[in-house]
């Protein structure tokens, strides 16, 4: 099965896109996500905080993300394309107003410096993954800078968790994990774990532009 390079690892990471929803369509509203962050920061607000389902990977940085993105990933949760199951009890209770609020607030949330336009180049191994990939033309030369606000920002992700997220991908018949994506299901399918590995490690060691934020309770 062979893809266009474009539509390779359009969603690497976090997954692709999520079904088209009403709260795509709506403005969120940072001041109102940072009342309704509850149930994130316990989370997403500790530095290196690791989940131990389905295997032990800290959990992936969402502050500098794009609000788009994290709307489309809460979506699939909620939908059950994207099966864990925490996080699908917390999408559940959200509204898509809510998505929308939360979304924005972790976009802005602790902004600082724009990633480097250009990158120190891969070793040769590693490049040749990100080619047959074609990583670069949905998430960008810099992988800071997706070409469409539906995908991630993948640069200086944690090694870990972009490697759970990928191997998520080729995870068959399992009710509790993994991710429906038909796209990156092929994607993912065309290496090896070692391969994907390998990948998520070059991604997690670029600089970029997500961050953890400690809320002050953590601090």
């Amino acid at each position: 099965m062979s893809f266009k390079p474009l539509f390779l690892l359009a969603g690497l990471i976090a997954g692709l896109t999520a079904p088209v929803t009403h709260a795509q369509d709506l403005k969120g509203d940072p001041q109102a996500g940072e009342k309704k962050i509850a149930m994130c920061i316990g989370c997403h607000g500790i530095p290196d905080y690791k989940a131990s389902f389905p295997e032990v990977y800290r959990v992936p940085m969402i502050s500098g993300q794009g609000a788009k993105y994290i709307t489309n990933a809460l979506n699939a949760y909620k939908s059950g394309e994207r099966k864990h199951p925490t996080m699908r009890s917390v999408a559940l209770g959200l509204t898509d107003q809510d998505m929308a609020d939360i979304s924005a607030y972790y976009e802005n949330h602790g902004k600082g410096a724009a990633a480097p336009e250009q990158l120190p180049p891969p070793p040769p191994k590693v490049a040749e993954l990100l080619t047959k990939g074609g990583c670069a033309g949905c998430h960008g030369p810099n992988y800071s800078k997706p070409v469409s606000p539906d995908f991630p920002k993948v640069a200086g992700q944690h090694r870990d968790y972009l490697f759970i997220a990928l191997k998520s991908y080729k995870a068959e018949n399992t009710p509790t994990w993994g991710r429906n994506n038909a796209i990156m299901a092929g994607v993912a399918k065309q290496y090896t774990n070692a391969e994907l590995k390998l990948i998520a490690n070059y991604l997690g060691t670029q600089p970029g532009e997500l961050k953890v934020v400690p809320q002050s309770r953590f601090r």
